[in-house]
């Protein structure tokens, strides 16, 4: 997304991003990697369990639990418009900028 972002501001998008982390920690994040897109701390992850992006996960057969990457596209009347449940950073930026376009279409 970072360095896509005129590309999201072409499609008319705004880009936020959901942390589980504390809001110094995000804070910090945001400022190293200088993002370009709002990033919200989520300590007690409520945004991420009423999006159902707070699960059980596994890793070297130690379960956990945390945030289960996912990009949600709200559209203009605030309601869920597609869910992609598993990113891959190498292609998300093009199937999410399809995605928009496809729903700009269905709009116009």
């Amino acid at each position: 997304m970072r360095d896509r972002s005129a590309d999201y501001g072409r499609a008319g998008a705004r880009v936020i991003g959901v942390s589980p982390d504390q809001v110094d920690a995000v804070r910090k994040f945001a400022d190293k990697f200088d993002l370009g897109f709002t990033l919200l701390a989520d300590a007690d992850h409520a945004v991420a369990e009423t999006y159902g992006a707070w699960g059980e996960k596994s890793m070297y057969g130690k379960k956990y639990m945390g945030v289960q990457r996912a990009t949600f596209l709200i559209d203009p009347d605030g309601k869920i418009a597609k869910v992609f449940p598993k990113v891959s950073p190498k292609t998300h930026d093009d199937v999410v900028l399809a995605a928009l376009a496809e729903l700009d279409s269905a709009d116009a």
